[in-house]
């Protein structure tokens, strides 16, 4: 009998194993909705402040009000998201039905986020500017904080996690290079400026919002773990997490490295334009480093399969920073293919940075439900979400203030044979200097900081494996003494 129930037992173990085996169909169903996040906010990032500025004629001081604002907003927003998320119990579980709600929502705020509308007065323009960002903001919360959950309930296998993630950033990144060159050509195929921004709203409006309905449809999440709801809790939504030390490792991971990529991508056209002079071909450059995000995506999932994510994610940072640390003996008169060949390396790179990250930070909620006993994703992803705002924010500020102080020299308009063009200016040595530094130094002291980090982070495969039998046996109600010593132990070393 006793060996009978053993085999009963290992039968179950071997079930439960095979149960979180996701099939291709979840896998791609669930990618898809991140075509909203990694497209979205690279036309924001690259187009909307011209926008503002030049369409709808809006002061760039006020300008920067519109954004400002949506920061404050997205404080309170995205944690409590996360939270409501969290507290959510319906028949659909507690992240897909926001992806239901918010599929109108999505299209909606984007197109107003884009009309330009034509009022005579500009603090009329600025106050519908400000209530169509806020209204994005809202939404893009609402959507997003519930899909970032979404991928540490579909499966708690350490590998599946990173076979579906990289799938995520595969469409991720595919809709970042759509949105980076896509979106000026529609336009420009009008004649009428209005006219363009209508068609371009609308067309990445419907690209946007359609991918959700696959995700709604092709993905499930456990009902294990929303049979409950405690009461909310503002101290432990807000601060116990932070007591959580690998998650303050995983976020340290996690904003470090995007600090360096938005460092990059907010100075690269300066760099290539005042430095190398090959202003033209910035786009060129990005397009290959987000090609090759794509194309190396394979390699690292298969790398993180066999060796373990943080090893992967190791290279990645290491490879980063010779790139970066290369940049420094790149000269104007280097044949033009130089620049391209770093932009490949630095997409090689990036691209397992990335895929790495969202990886990691899926295994997370494993840790804190160690502890709290309680499924937290929602918290976790609105904190993780907002602080990389925050420190999107904090990166341009920090740029802008240090281009300004080694002496950038703008653009003047001069009327050439009758016609006003932009003419640049020549800058100066010091602030030539100070752009290299910039590029190259700044960044590798945040991959330095991003690789202190991943060196301390401690969850293995194999440690990840002694927890997840943990986990199961708590939740349901099996643990013993020899189980609950192990409890501690994990608990000691990753907590």
């Amino acid at each position: 009998m006793e060996k009978r129930n053993g085999l009963i037992a290992q039968t179950n173990n071997s079930n439960s194993v095979s149960s979180e085996k996701l099939s291709l169909k979840t896998k791609i169903g669930f990618g898809m909705g991140d075509i909203y996040g990694g497209g979205a906010m690279v036309i924001i990032g690259m187009y909307y402040l011209y926008f503002l500025t030049d369409v709808l004629k809006i002061n760039p001081a006020l300008a920067g009000i519109v954004i400002l604002v949506s920061k404050i907003w997205d404080a309170v927003s995205d944690p409590m998201m996360g939270i409501i998320s969290d507290q959510t119990r319906t028949k659909y579980g507690r992240r897909r039905p926001y992806f239901l709600a918010g599929f109108a929502f999505i299209f909606l705020s984007f197109f107003i986020l884009w009309y330009p509308v034509d009022f005579e007065l500009e603090s009329l323009r600025f106050m519908f500017a400000t209530f169509a960002y806020l209204f994005f903001s809202t939404v893009i919360t609402m959507v997003m904080i519930p899909y970032n959950a979404l991928a540490s309930e579909l499966t708690l296998d350490y590998n599946e996690r990173t076979s579906l993630t990289s799938i995520r950033m595969f469409f991720s990144m595919f809709s970042s290079i759509l949105c980076a060159v896509l979106p000026l050509e529609i336009i420009k195929m009008f004649g009428d400026m209005k006219t363009g921004h209508i068609v371009m709203a609308s067309s990445f409006g419907l690209l946007f919002a359609l991918p959700f309905i696959a995700t709604f449809l092709t993905t499930k999440e456990k009902k294990e773990f929303q049979q409950s709801s405690s009461s909310f809790n503002f101290k432990e939504s807000f601060f116990e997490p932070f007591k959580n030390r690998s998650f303050r490792l995983v976020l340290c991971m996690y904003l470090f490295a995007f600090l360096a990529m938005d460092v990059i991508m907010t100075i690269v056209i300066y760099f290539m334009t005042y430095y190398l002079e090959k202003g033209d071909q910035t786009n060129y450059v990005l397009g290959t480093l987000l090609i090759v995000q794509i194309l190396v995506i394979p390699l690292y999932s298969a790398l993180g399969k066999r060796l373990g994510k943080q090893r992967a994610f190791l290279a990645g940072i290491i490879l980063w920073l010779f790139a970066m640390l290369t940049s420094l003996i790149i000269t104007p008169n280097m044949p033009s293919y130089t620049v391209y060949v770093f932009a490949g390396i630095v997409g090689i790179a990036t691209g397992g940075v990335v895929v790495m990250i969202y990886a990691i930070f899926a295994d997370i909620p494993d840790i804190d439900e160690l502890k709290s006993g309680s499924r937290r994703e929602g918290v976790f992803s609105g904190l993780f979400t907002f602080m990389r705002k925050l420190s999107s924010a904090f990166a341009s500020f920090i740029i802008s203030n240090i281009i300004a102080a080694a002496g950038y020299k703008p653009p003047i308009e001069q009327a050439v044979n009758g016609t006003v063009q932009t003419i640049q200016q020549p800058q100066s040595p010091e602030f030539i200097l100070a752009l290299r530094l910039i590029f190259a130094v700044l960044p590798v002291a945040l991959l330095i900081l991003c690789l202190w980090a991943s060196l301390k982070y401690p969850l293995t495969p194999k440690l990840h494996e002694r927890l997840r039998k943990v986990l199961e046996a708590q939740r349901n109600n099996r643990m013993n003494g020899e189980l609950i010593r192990e409890k501690l132990e994990i608990q000691r070393i990753l907590i």
